[in-house]
């Protein structure tokens, strides 16, 4: 198996033992983003949206770094800490996908890193 770590300066840097995404064949794995301002290393402000749509554009900023793109995405891991943001992703993901939607799992948490109230993982074929 030949898995090669991806890094980017447009996305944020890992706050862990971990890398922003593995390329391993033709699957690019990328770690749950949080909305984090690459610029700052800190949340961003603005609210709900705001944070969903900085998580997106930090996925797109990885899976394009690792040859493949938001269009690409095969799967994606959705972590929430109030439900009933679920609508606001519906609402959103239409700006960064185009049909057939990736496949897509909802998943309701306690806490997530610093605070965040979205996390979103994905696998993009490449």
């Amino acid at each position: 198996m030949d898995k090669q770590a991806v890094n980017t300066a447009h996305a944020p840097q890992a706050i862990g033992t971990y890398s922003q995404a593995i390329r391993c064949g033709e699957l690019l794995f990328v770690s749950g983003q949080i909305p984090l301002d690459p610029a700052t290393g800190k949340l961003v402000s603005g609210g709900r949206e705001a944070e969903v749509r900085r998580v997106f554009d930090n996925l797109k900023a990885i899976a394009e770094a690792g040859g493949g793109s938001l269009n690409s995405v095969v799967k994606l891991n959705v972590y929430l800490t109030d439900l009933g943001d679920f609508p606001l992703i519906n609402q959103v993901m239409p700006d960064y996908f185009s049909a057939p939607f990736p496949a897509r799992a909802a998943i309701g948490v306690a806490a997530l890193p610093l605070g965040a109230q979205v996390e979103v993982e994905a696998i993009v074929s490449l």
